[in-house]
């Protein structure tokens, strides 16, 4: 399939996904990239919702979004943000977390999970699983209903969300379901995806080497790369969006046949034509609000 014209129109506007050569990367520069956001009007209106806060989960901070009044216990989802475990934030977010909250009717707890390389492995992955341990262990804090918890991600989001299924799985603790959009499940690079997609599609190879240099974990490490994990039996049902022209199209879809072969119930659905990053900007894609409400009609359900 060709390019999607939506995609085709933005990667004339913006052809890597930084924005500035890599070269330049320093620490300054990268703390400064932190506070801009290019694309703030491009993620979506900012839903209104009966409650939203900023809180601490474990000690690490979070944004909790409560789609309707009432204190009655609604299922939970704990959404991690992208950004190549480098960039990203709840409040770059924030739009998206509204958009999950009022399509599911979840809570929706949204983590500011520590960055690299300022923070390197595993700490977003520490810090992703002890908000969803927080939510099971005082789920009254977040009026959620410790039966119905999901966890959702896009790109390193969706690694961390991966991460932390298991996990859940290793300490009893019963995920409903997990959405890995795009994930970053494996660290090899090696992937036909890799190779036909490594320039001019946004996510270029180059950036995330650099993404990963900068995490900077044992590349056989399952926090790092959960396509590692030896066992993945009993692992929560999941939902895998994939984009057909991103260089982590392969290792997301793998991953999925994984599980699937461990007899996890998963369901995979490629956007033709879609570049990563898509899911978080539905001023740009069309395909953005589709894939949003493909989740939440997979979260909905898992939910019931």
């Amino acid at each position: 399939m060709p390019l999607h014209p939506q995609a085709e129109a933005y990667l004339n506007a913006f052809r890597t996904d930084l924005g500035v050569p890599l070269s330049t990367l320093t620490p300054e520069t990268i703390a400064q990239l932190r506070t801009m956001d290019a694309f703030a009007e491009q993620r979506g209106p900012i839903v209104p919702l009966a409650r939203v806060r900023d809180d601490v989960a474990a000690g690490v901070p979070v944004r909790v979004y409560r789609p309707e009044e009432g204190d009655r216990p609604l299922p939970a989802l704990v959404y991690l943000h992208g950004g190549g475990w480098v960039f990203g934030s709840v409040d770059r977010n924030d739009a998206l977390g509204r958009d999950l909250a009022a399509r599911t009717g979840a809570v929706v707890v949204s983590a500011d999970y520590r960055l690299a390389p300022d923070h390197p492995f595993p700490a977003a992955a520490d810090d992703a699983w002890s908000v969803v341990r927080d939510v099971f262990e005082r789920p009254d804090a977040y009026g959620a209903d410790p039966a119905r918890v999901a966890v959702c991600g896009d790109s390193a989001g969706g690694n961390l969300a991966a991460v932390a299924a298991w996990q859940a799985r290793d300490a009893g603790l019963r995920l409903v379901h997990q959405v890995l959009v795009y994930p970053i499940a494996d660290v090899a690079m090696d992937t036909p995806s890799y190779r036909d997609h490594a320039t001019g599609f946004g996510l270029g190879a180059d950036e995330m080497a650099w993404f990963i240099s900068c995490y900077a974990g044992d590349p056989a490490d399952p926090r790092l790369a959960p396509v590692r994990l030896a066992d993945k039996s009993g692992l929560a049902p999941a939902t895998v969006i994939t984009a057909e022209c991103d260089p982590l199209r392969d290792e997301g879809e793998t991953y999925a046949a994984r599980l699937a072969e461990a007899g996890v119930p998963v369901e995979t659905r490629r956007y033709e034509g879609a570049i990563h990053g898509f899911f978080g900007l539905p001023g740009f894609f069309d395909q953005a609000a589709e894939a949003r409400e493909y989740a939440a009609a997979r979260l909905k359900e898992a939910f019931r």
